[in-house]
C-alpha cells in the first residue's frame, strides 16, 4: 500500500478499521434482538438510537486505540516492517493530533445520541449506560488508567464488549436494562468476549513485552494464551445451551441450539489451525483468529436471530 498516493478519504476509512467493527456490532444487535424479544416487538426508534450510536462508538474506539497505541504500534514496525499492515500514525497515514480530536467529538456524539434518545424512547438509563461503555474503553487505553498497559485489559474488554454492549442495546428496545432473557446468555457472551480479547493479543506478543504491557500473552506466552482462548471459545456455547437449564427465564432451547452448534463447529476449525499460530507466525494467527472470530460473530448473529423469532412467536420473553 502506498501511503502518498491515498486521498484523505481513503485514509479516514483506512484508520476506521472496518474490518474491525463486527467486534462491537454483533454484540450490540444481539442486544437489540433480545431486547425485542423480551418486548414482544420491535422498536424502530431504539433501532436508530442502536445504529447512530454504533457508528460514534466504533470511531470512538478505533481512532482513540491508534492514538493511546501509538508509541507500541511505531515499536512494532521498527521490529517487524514486513510482518504487519501499516499503522495509521507511525506510518504517517493520519497524524495524532487529527485521531484524537476526532475520537473526542465521536464520543461526544455517542453521547448526545443517548441523550436525546433517553428522551425521545423514554429509557432515563440510557446515557448512563453509554457513559459506562464510553468510559470502559477509556479505563482500557487512555491515561491515567491505561489497564491494557498495567493489566487486566483483557477483562475490561469483556466487560464492555460482553456485557455493557448488549446490555445498553436490549435496554433500549424493551426498557429493562437486564431482561431475564439476557441474563442467562450472558455468561456465554462473556466468554467469547473473553476470547476475542485474548487472542487479539497474540500477534502482539514480543511488541507488546518489549513496550512494556502486561497482556495475557506477553506475561504468560502465546501457547498459554491459545489454549486459554480455545478453551473459552468452546466454553461460550455451552453456556448458551446449559442457560434454559439454570435459568429460570431463558430463551426456549430451539433458539439457541443452532447457534451453540455454528460455534462450536468453527471453534473446532480453530483448533485445527492453532499449531501453527505460534510466535510470530503472523498469517497463521490471522488464520486462527478468523475462526475465532467466525465462532463468535456467526454465532451470535444466528443466537440472535433465533432468539427473537422466539420472542416475537411467543409475544414477548420474560423480563
Amino acid at each position: 500500500m502506498r501511503v502518498e498516493s491515498m486521498s484523505p478519504g481513503a485514509r479516514w476509512w483506512y484508520a476506521l478499521k472496518p474490518a474491525s467493527w463486527p467486534k462491537v456490532l454483533v454484540p450490540a444487535v444481539c442486544g437489540q434482538a433480545v431486547g425485542a424479544a423480551v418486548a414482544g416487538r420491535v422498536s424502530a426508534g431504539a433501532l436508530a438510537f442502536g445504529a447512530l450510536w454504533m457508528i460514534a462508538d466504533v470511531a470512538f474506539v478505533v481512532l482513540l486505540n491508534d492514538w493511546g497505541d501509538r508509541e507500541v504500534d511505531a515499536l512494532k514496525r521498527r521490529m517487524f516492517p514486513d510482518g504487519c499492515s501499516p499503522k495509521t500514525i507511525p506510518d504517517g497515514i493520519l497524524p495524532a493530533h487529527a485521531l484524537l480530536l476526532a475520537g473526542l467529538g465521536a464520543g461526544a456524539a455517542a453521547l448526545i445520541v443517548a441523550g436525546g434518545a433517553g428522551i425521545a424512547l423514554d429509557r432515563p438509563l440510557l446515557l448512563p449506560l453509554a457513559a459506562v461503555g464510553l468510559l470502559v474503553f477509556a479505563a482500557y487505553t487512555l491515561p491515567p488508567l491505561r489497564l491494557n498497559y498495567r493489566g487486566g485489559g483483557e477483562l475490561l474488554e469483556m466487560i464492555g464488549v460482553g456485557g455493557v454492549l448488549p446490555l445498553l442495546h436490549a435496554y433500549a428496545q424493551c426498557g429493562a436494562w437486564a431482561p431475564a432473557w439476557l441474563a442467562a446468555l450472558l455468561p456465554g457472551l462473556l466468554a467469547l468476549a473473553l476470547a476475542s480479547a485474548l487472542a487479539s493479543g497474540l500477534s502482539d506478543e514480543e511488541s507488546d513485552r518489549a513496550a512494556g504491557k502486561r497482556t495475557v500473552t506477553a506475561l504468560l506466552g502465546n501457547a498459554i494464551s491459545r489454549r486459554v482462548t480455545e478453551a473459552l471459545a468452546g466454553l461460550g456455547p455451552l453456556l448458551w445451551l446449559g442457560a434454559p437449564l439454570v435459568a429460570g427465564g431463558a430463551p426456549p432451547t430451539w433458539s439457541i441450539a443452532p447457534a451453540a452448534a455454528i460455534a462450536l463447529w468453527f471453534r473446532e476449525r480453530l483448533v485445527e489451525k492453532s499449531p501453527e499460530a505460534v510466535t510470530n507466525a503472523f498469517a497463521a494467527q490471522a488464520a486462527y483468529k478468523l475462526e475465532l472470530h467466525r465462532a463468535i460473530w456467526w454465532g451470535t448473529a444466528a443466537l440472535s436471530a433465533a432468539v427473537l423469532a422466539a420472542g416475537l412467536a411467543a409475544g414477548g420473553g420474560t423480563r
